[in-house]
């Protein structure tokens, strides 16, 4: 079945929806870390809540009824009826995984199936209060009496704080409904109470909601507004007249308290999503803001608590709602959601504007004028800022990859019988958007495999001396133009001379290759397809793919990774990456008359040919770099067919992929220049070792070489 919603309220939904699902999966496992936090236990539960809220709007049931029975197995948890425990997140974080699926079955224009009954049914009996629970919080609870029916739907949904004591806000307003209904009820009568029987028949609307079910009707809600402020009297702010008449007994609702009780309200009746229901709520807040006072009775013992002024009552229902509403419109038009198309597309605008800039550069050192070189340097100037402002609309904070980290090492740390702390830092650095995406598989490997390989089993980790808890460390940080990631942890580290074995055990080395690597080659092995230490294979690891597949895609987004380890202390892996790919350095060199442009991320130094010494070992030409032998290729026999450098004028210019070091000639060096990518047409795309094509500051065309793909299309050629 297809969504006949409007689009833009689903879509809202979706990213919504989609937002409090990745935090609730964050917030749940914090939460098995310290299951004594209620702050955690209220965020979840709102969570759920509110995304019930907006599936109910939309008419997704399947959405609302696994969230509805996730809502109350946290309502159990916040009274404290349930204890937190790794069998109970293993189910809720199915339920988070079952919610995702369903979105994504929205997102594609279909109507989710329902949730397995089977996980519905273990949800129903994990939200029933556990036996011991209720003896260690004391005897059991005897049958609600007729007073405290009405009062169970407050007691089930009111907060606790972190020593078990009520949350003040909640206990405000809980007070504050209270109050005004024994009031009425002493009145004994006059405008604004109820009836003698009233209260009764109050109490026997309110009281079905007391069963454990979070929700009340429209009719309920209605009736409940009209016991406590009298019919027709919730109808906007009182006069000043009427404000100094009413004094609250415990002090006007604060404007969250109001604010929660309307959601609570909308979400119960479905009528709209949550966001709505938060951009309505100050239009009927005002008008809540108090509930009518007794009047004094003479003789009567002092308030604990002095009555606020008529001034301060009247301020408390009028400005703080006011200013409130002020500030959450402020908020709300702080940050705009903007389709990335249009990010892409305004960078696409920017890249033009730098290519231009860069043919003004070239053509002000031909004038020869003064005010002409003025105006085209503050251009550069301008041009500069503007890309690095449009640079910034594109990033984004890291974390929205770490997020996933706490869930991916929990799992696989319970699956492995493992002992895992994952240690973040650095998640609020801010990476390009197409970055950010693309790091996500390669990181989420390296961290499986930090887990996998690299921590030791707790009974092994205390033979060593070692605490029981293994430690995995995830961080970021910007160095100058690049981003810096660290995978780091306290395992057993890699024996080069076990690398070695393997090597040779699976044939991708002979024994005398081997013997004759040193030990940052030896660590460089776990790049090459098909390696693996793992004996066995399982559904983790052991058929040697994962870091040749992680090395290919960094190297992809002209990034390096490096490897150091210590036996028996530990791994750390270090990849470095430009902050951006939309507009790439590079180093502008000729070959004859084509001029074509190297990634100034993959070029380490240069060198005048003449001063390089060389030797042949093996067949291959090899360069003496500071006594280092680095292989030596021709670029020109690669790019232009039938031609051979001839001589010994011309550059080296040495260059690193990954772990891969090469050396290659050019015939002239032109200048570092930062250019635009464009795609190469139909004939030309995907041809290997070429990424694109750009136009250069003299308005020729040069070619983007792609130096992964060309590295392995021409360097294991003889």
């Amino acid at each position: 079945m297809a969504f006949e919603a409007d689009d833009d309220i689903l879509q809202d939904f979706l990213v919504e929806a989609t937002e409090i699902l990745e935090q609730v999966g964050e917030q749940l496992v914090d939460l098995e870390q310290r299951p004594a936090d209620q702050e955690l236990l209220n965020a979840v539960f709102r969570g759920f809540h509110t995304v019930k809220g907006g599936a109910g709007f939309l008419g997704i049931e399947p959405l609302v009824e696994v969230c509805h029975r996730a809502e109350d197995v946290f309502n159990t948890l916040r009274q404290g009826q349930r204890r937190v425990d790794p069998t109970l997140m293993d189910v809720v974080l199915r339920v988070v995984d079952v919610v995702g699926g369903m979105l994504d079955a929205v997102r594609g224009g279909e109507m989710p199936g329902p949730a397995d009954p089977e996980l519905l049914r273990t949800l129903e009996a994990l939200a029933a209060p556990e036996a011991e629970g209720q003896a260690e919080g004391g005897e059991a609870a005897p049958e609600a009496s007729p007073d405290r029916a009405a009062a169970g739907e407050r007691e089930t949904r009111q907060a606790v704080g972190d020593d078990g004591a009520p949350d003040p806000a909640e206990a405000a307003f809980e007070a504050m409904l209270e109050g005004s209904a024994g009031e009425a009820e002493a009145s004994g009568g006059g405008e604004g109470c109820a009836a003698p029987g009233a209260e009764a028949s109050g109490e026997q609307q309110v009281a079905p909601a007391a069963g454990g079910d979070d929700e009340i009707t429209e009719e309920e809600f209605e009736a409940l507004l009209d016991q406590l402020h009298g019919p027709g009297r919730f109808q906007g702010v009182p006069t000043q007249a009427a404000a100094r008449e009413e004094a609250p007994p415990q002090g006007p609702a604060t404007v969250a308290e109001e604010e929660r009780k309307e959601e609570g309200k909308a979400a119960a009746a479905g009528s709209k999503p949550a966001a709505a229901v938060r951009e309505d709520a100050p239009a009927a807040r005002p008008g809540a803001g108090a509930a009518p006072a007794a009047p004094a009775e003479a003789g009567a013992p002092p308030a604990s608590h002095p009555a606020p002024s008529p001034a301060a009552s009247q301020e408390a229902r009028q400005g703080a709602p006011g200013r409130a509403g002020r500030a959450g419109k402020e908020a709300g038009e702080a940050t705009v959601r903007v389709d990335t198309r249009r990010l892409d597309d305004i960078m696409n605008l920017v890249g033009e504007l730098v290519l231009v800039r860069n043919r003004l550069a070239t053509l002000r050192s031909s004038m020869g004028d003064d005010e002409v070189a003025k105006a085209v340097a503050n251009l550069d100037l301008v041009t500069s800022d503007l890309q690095l402002a449009v640079m910034k609309t594109r990033m984004q904070p890291i974390k929205k990859v770490f997020g996933r980290f706490p869930r991916v090492v929990r799992d696989l740390a319970r699956q492995l019988g493992k002992e895992v702390r994952l240690e973040l830092y650095g998640e609020d650095t801010d990476l390009d958007k197409n970055l950010v995406e693309a790091l996500a598989d390669p990181l989420v490997h390296l961290v499986r495999n930090a887990v996998d390989h690299g921590i030791e089993p707790p009974e092994e980790r205390e033979r060593a001396g070692k605490p029981r808890e293994g430690r995995v460390v995830l961080g970021a940080k910007q160095e100058g133009d690049h981003i810096l990631l660290v995978i780091e942890d306290d395992g057993a580290g890699m024996d080069p001379e076990v690398l070695r074995r393997k090597a040779v055990e699976k044939g991708l080395l002979d024994e005398d290759s081997a013997a004759r690597l040193d030990e940052q080659e030896c660590y460089n092995l776990i790049f090459m397809p098909g390696f693996s230490t793992k004996s066995e294979i399982s559904d983790v690891s052991g058929r040697g793919v994962g870091m040749d597949v992680v090395k290919t895609r960094i190297a992809q987004l002209n990034g390096s990774i490096t490897i150091s380890s210590r036996k028996g202390e530990g791994t750390e892996l270090r990849i470095k990456l430009p902050l951006t790919l939309a507009i790439v350095p590079t180093l502008m060199v000729l070959l004859e008359r084509q001029i074509f442009a190297l990634p100034l991320a993959n070029v380490q130094e240069i060198i005048r040919l003449e001063s390089v010494r060389t030797r042949v070992v093996d067949g291959q030409t090899v360069a003496l770099i500071r006594e280092h032998p680095v292989p030596l290729f021709f670029l020109k026999e690669w790019l232009l067919q039938g031609r051979r450098h001839e001589g010994r004028d011309g550059y080296v210019v040495v260059v690193r992929v990954g772990h891969l070091q090469v050396a290659l000639v050019v015939d002239q060096l032109i200048a570092q220049e930062e250019v635009v990518i464009k795609p190469l047409g139909t004939l030309l795309q995907g041809l290997p070792g070429l990424a694109g094509a750009t136009i250069t500051g003299d308005g020729r065309i040069a070619l983007i070489l792609d130096m992964p793909s060309l590295l392995a299309g021409y360097a294991g050629r003889r």
